[in-house]
């Protein structure tokens, strides 16, 4: 049932969704058309979860909150049928447990030879600068060998500003970078420090993609999520 929904939902999304947005796309032949791959983003905007995959032709899954799936009604079910067309698989993103679980379900949909994409920063930036970025994402590329894709994403928190009920046209820019490959490069270093040394690397390619100023500081989630 998932597979219809994501088959009907990306043959009718990305075509109308670009349509009205009209995002400029830059380096999308840097995302390799089968095979494993991470694609690591900046994060602006709950939007980037639908952009990037409108924008790259495979298959992309993100991990949403678990809010989305279980609504009750009519609104609930058509929550449902939206995230799993797109791709997306459900967290509970404070229940510790689960978040290190998301980790599994990431390292096998690299297994499947799918593409997953993830935010290193962990939760999107509210004043548009870019985060540290958290060691999960060098421990998916170090234990599934995938290669990175990063990606700059530009203008999505314009989409839907807050206090605005619906989204609006903006500029939205996408910029893919190189794939980094890390398969064997620190071999003989501590686990702990090639983690550290791998997610800097990828932060630095993302930063240069989206031009944002870096903070040497992680971006904490707030108490009340908006």
């Amino acid at each position: 049932m998932t597979a219809m929904l994501y088959t009907v939902a990306h043959g009718v999304i990305p075509p109308l969704a670009r349509a009205v947005w009209r995002p400029a796309v830059e380096g999308l032949h840097h995302v390799p058309e089968t095979g494993p791959v991470m694609v690591a983003s900046n994060h602006l905007s709950f939007f980037d979860s639908v952009v990037i995959p409108v924008v790259v032709p495979r298959k992309v899954v993100f991990l949403a909150k678990s809010d989305y799936f279980t609504g009750t009604g009519v609104k609930g079910a058509l929550s449902r049928a939206w995230f799993e067309g797109l791709g997306m698989l459900p967290v509970d993103r404070d229940d510790t447990r689960a978040a290190i679980a998301s980790l599994d379900t990431a390292l096998e949909v690299l297994r499947r030879g799918e593409a997953f994409g993830i935010y290193p920063e962990g939760t999107r930036s509210r004043d548009g600068r870019l985060y540290r970025g958290r060691t999960g994402v060098a421990h998916l590329a170090l234990t599934s060998g995938a290669p990175v894709v990063p990606v700059g994403v530009q203008g999505t928190q314009h989409l839907q500003p807050v206090g605005s009920k619906l989204p609006r046209r903006a500029d939205v820019t996408v910029r893919f970078g190189e794939p980094l490959r890390f398969e064997g490069r620190f071999d003989g270093v501590p686990l702990g420090r090639a983690r550290r040394l791998v997610t800097d690397e990828i932060m630095a390619a993302i930063r240069e993609l989206s031009g944002q100023e870096q903070v040497d500081a992680y971006n904490e989630r707030p108490q009340t999520v908006d």
